[in-house]
């Protein structure tokens, strides 16, 4: 049971993503690194989709029926494509000014999404479950990570899907994600990041197992700054995903044999 008293939710981390808000949809502002990033991820997330729940991936809406719950959605930037691949989507984040600007770029590109302006502890302690989770780019920023991933496992549906994207603790993400990003290149504003906040890919994997879920594929994702695109990696050590899934619930000998 989640006490939705407890929060994994860090307010100088919300305040700070609100501040940026409305550059959520600007290609060339402070979220222009997710604007690159955004085609590798989402062409992952439908692939593996698609094989696990056996859709074609060539068909109009692929993800038709499927329900997907994006944790700090931000304003929208993978619930809009998702939605057009005929997924039924729902947006939390903890940001109200995030699902603000959310709803109403939605509003304007015709598509009925559901935003939300709360957090994964309340979403689990009401029991909402969903085929697909979406932990795209957020654990580093929680105050409790097996908190938070205890709350976000609970809701997964036997057989359900969770996609985890993340930041590795190693200097060469602190030279690129932090001195890089923040103050050479100011991808970010300064202090977006917090080095001791990054994850080993260890680490989620235990604490992935600790809420009932078996990573199934993991992958890193790199930068090339001579065709400006993001890339998928064998490499790690800076930006990575793992693809876990909720263990199949296997009939107790009683049931098995009721049905012989």
């Amino acid at each position: 049971m989640i006490n939705s008293e407890r929060t994994t939710v860090d307010k100088t981390e919300i305040e700070r993503f609100s501040r940026m808000a409305a550059q959520c949809w600007d290609p060339y502002g402070h979220f222009r690194s997710l604007h690159k990033l955004n085609p590798t991820r989402l062409a992952y997330i439908k692939e593996k989709i698609c094989h696990v729940f056996k859709r074609d991936p060539l068909s109009c809406k692929p993800l038709k029926g499927l329900r997907i719950l994006d944790v700090g959605c931000g304003g929208g930037l993978l619930c809009e494509p998702l939605v057009y691949l005929g997924a039924k989507v729902l947006g939390v984040d903890a940001s109200s000014r995030n699902i603000a600007i959310a709803k109403i770029h939605a509003n304007e590109s015709g598509l009925r999404i559901d935003y939300r302006a709360t957090t994964a502890e309340i979403l689990a302690e009401k029991g909402e479950t969903f085929d697909i989770i979406l932990n795209m780019e957020v654990i580093e920023h929680v105050t409790n990570v097996s908190l938070f991933m205890e709350a976000v496992s609970s809701m997964i549906k036997s057989d359900g899907l969770m996609f985890i994207s993340t930041i590795n603790r190693t200097w060469k993400a602190w030279w690129l994600a932090i001195v890089g990003a923040e103050y050479l290149l100011h991808w970010l504003p300064i202090g977006t990041h917090t080095y001791k906040k990054f994850l080993h890919p260890g680490e989620l994997k235990k604490e992935l197992a600790a809420s009932g879920l078996s990573v199934i594929d993991e992958l890193g994702m790199t930068y090339n700054p001579f065709n400006n695109r993001w890339h998928y990696s064998s490499n790690m050590s800076v930006n990575y995903m793992l693809l876990a899934r909720r263990h199949l619930r296997c009939p107790s000998p009683d049931q098995s044999e009721e049905k012989r």
